[in-house]
């Protein structure tokens, strides 16, 4: 699936307004409503809908138990002609085609319609369904299928003030199922979907030891059957869920007179169940502290529950589920506006789960998942099922890519951690250099440092990386501090195998890393860290450079001396800078045996790493050792790599060793 970024999406948004109150408003064509849209002044819309008529067309777009969805000719013309209504009332607004037109000049963009709406009875209409009308991008094709112009529609409500939320936050997911009075959901095809959407962030274990990995799943992915209202609401008060998926059944219920759409949980008083309203839902889904303030609230929630984005009533307050959870604070809510079929269930649930959590756009993984239901499931509308209600910020874009920054670091430490496993790298956090003692475990440590490269390869290439020289140079220099650890993979794997190739492979990864590192530089990373690592694969015996450590300093040495006088120039910075700028200058130190060529002091170096070792230790708190551990991991190379032993460092290796 292809991996869309936020910086290729241009945002246009239509607000649909009338007078009076949210409810209590019938659909008719005689109502006047505004459209507002882009820059140009408003304009009056009617819509073709007697209300009536239209709830006698949504009902024709269930699926008859009795009728095979591919052969239901009568649903199927009303979904093509709803779709032409609603594509003409989009049609109205000039505004709207002219933005599309600007939009669509701009190549591989998404254009994301933002359709803002407060009156009940728009949230009625079927939107989703639209056909382009003449003018429009794909005209005569649904609009939010056509692939000339990709468009992704999602719904917002009007609101008083915008609404923070933070989208990068480490994900932990609910999955939450019901089936009450011996009904059935599909709970083992969304489960399945969900852990299969999780595995890339789970450690990676010897597969005779399965039980290892279930503490960590747990970690990510709690799973509730048999769910009450409670039960969810005791789990979100104690636990900060950021994605909730919910799979139930849809129910009716009366309330006030009027008949609205809920979800059918479990009761522990009535063996029918518990039909819980959006507005319930949402206080169950949210947790507050005493103050009244928001302690606990998911970033997403999914809703795996017929109608559970379909406003039965518009006759008194309150929307549909999805509208009310929206509304009550939650930044996304995707769900379903009519009946889906489960099959579309849990295609849904593995699209939206696996796109989500690698870092995709959410307004490119609706686009793609109304493409897969329309694929997948020939003969329904799922497809127009799909409903987002979404809140997209001013800084939404960045936050986007911080969350996929994140995901794709996550990602690499889970395939790092278990090359270093194989590799027999982790014994009391120190390098031991232990050879591969099967072939099974040689093929799949290189296929781990395959798979790898993929994935910097493409995080490296994103399109908003070159835009700015910062977050390039950040990420050529993660890329270096990877094919140095993938060159030192290959040295283990050539040692187990007695392989020529893959030493060769581990001197082009110790190669690769240093390049990457001079471009990091290039691009204006001049961090002590950049520097020294630059500095400490240049001088590895592996790549052989030079013969006489004279020819080091003369070629390195302006280098050597940039990097320690940065990381000594934030020795007077807070804390954390102050501790990662004595982690280089102990390192830059060690390098000072081959870049200070003769003029270098051995004792003197010993006594400055010992000094730096020892304010080290006493700064790491308790909570935070990661700066002490990659220290000593550091060290541990010089020290124990036969690639990178050199007698010039060996004792100061061995000395930091011992003060760390």
């Amino acid at each position: 699936m292809t991996n869309h970024r936020s910086n290729e999406i241009t945002s246009i948004k239509l607000e649909l307004l009338r007078s009076g109150p949210a409810h209590n408003q019938l659909l008719s064509p005689l109502t006047n409503y505004i459209a507002l849209c882009g820059s140009d002044g408003p304009v009056t819309i009617q819509l073709p809908f007697e209300h009536r008529q239209l709830l006698m067309r949504l009902k024709r777009l269930t699926y008859p138990l009795d009728k095979n969805p591919a052969t239901d000719e009568q649903r199927q013309s009303e979904v093509r002609d709803m779709g032409e209504t609603v594509g003409r009332v989009f049609g109205q607004v000039p505004a709207l085609l002219s933005e599309l037109g600007t939009a669509s000049t701009e190549n591989g963009k998404l254009i994301h319609l933002r359709l803002v709406l407060s009156a009940f009875e728009l949230g009625m209409i079927p939107f989703e369904a639209a056909v382009a009308p003449d003018g429009f991008p794909g005209s005569g094709s649904p609009l939010f299928l056509q692939m000339r112009t990709p468009v992704s529609i999602t719904r917002e409500i009007r609101r008083g003030r915008p609404l923070h939320f933070t989208w990068p936050r480490k994900p932990r997911i609910l999955f939450a199922f019901a089936a009450p009075d011996g009904l059935y959901v599909p709970w083992e095809a969304h489960l399945q979907a969900l852990r299969n959407a999780i595995e890339p962030w789970v450690k990676i274990a010897d597969k005779d030891k399965p039980e290892s990995r279930i503490k960590l799943v747990k970690e990510i992915l709690t799973v509730l059957p048999n769910a009450s209202l409670e039960k969810i609401r005791k789990l979100c008060e104690t636990t900060e869920f950021t994605h909730i998926h919910l799979l139930a059944h849809g129910k009716t219920f009366m309330q006030a007179g009027d008949e609205h759409h809920g979800v059918l949980l479990l009761s522990e008083l009535d063996l029918e169940g518990d039909t819980v309203d959006g507005e319930r839902l949402a206080i169950a889904l949210t947790s507050h502290d005493d103050m009244g303030t928001v302690k606990n609230r998911p970033t997403i929630v999914t809703l795996a529950t017929c109608d559970s984005g379909n406003i039965e009533s518009v006759l008194t307050p309150g929307g549909s589920i999805a509208h009310e959870l929206n509304a009550a604070g939650i930044p996304w809510v995707i769900a379903s506006q009519f009946p889906l079929w489960m099959k579309a269930s849990a295609i849904a649930a593995e699209v939206l789960y696996s796109c989500l959590l690698k870092g995709d756009d959410p307004r490119w993984v609706l686009y793609q998942l109304r493409h897969r239901l329309r694929m997948d499931c020939p003969g329904t509308h799922d497809w127009t099922s799909i409903v987002a209600y979404a809140t997209v910020s001013a800084d939404f874009e960045q936050q986007v890519n911080e969350f996929r920054d994140q995901q794709t670091r996550s990602k690499t430490e889970v395939k790092f951690a278990r090359i270093d496993e194989l590799a027999g790298f982790i014994s009391n956090n120190a390098m031991t250099g232990k050879k591969l003692d099967t072939l099974e475990q040689v093929e799949e440590l290189k296929s781990l440092c395959v798979s790898t490269r993929e994935i910097l390869k493409k995080w490296r290439e994103e399109a908003h990386v070159a835009e700015s020289p910062k977050l390039l140079s950040e990420r050529l220099g993660m890329s270096g501090a990877s094919e140095k650890r993938l060159g030192i993979a290959y040295s283990l794997i050539s040692e187990a195998s007695e392989e020529a190739k893959e030493s060769e492979e581990s001197k082009r990864a110790y190669n690769a890393s240093r390049d990457f590192y001079h471009k990091a530089i290039e691009a204006g990373a001049l961090s002590h860290w950049v520097l020294t690592q630059y500095l400490s694969i240049s001088a590895l015996p592996i790549l052989g450079e030079f013969n006489d450590i004279d020819e080091y300093k003369k070629k390195y040495s302006r280098f050597w001396i940039t990097a320690r006088e940065i990381a000594e120039s934030q020795l007077n910075h807070p804390k954390q800078d102050r501790l990662w700028a004595l982690c280089s200058l102990t390192e830059i130190t060690l390098l000072g045996s081959i870049y200070e060529g003769r003029d270098f002091d051995p004792e003197s170096a010993k006594e400055k790493i010992r000094d730096y070792c020892k304010e080290i230790r006493g700064l790491i708190g308790p909570d935070d050792d990661f700066p002490l551990l990659s220290t000593r991991r550091q060290f541990s190379r010089y020290r124990n790599i036969t690639d990178w032993k050199r007698p010039e460092w060996d004792e100061l290796a061995e000395e930091a060793l011992m003060a760390l």
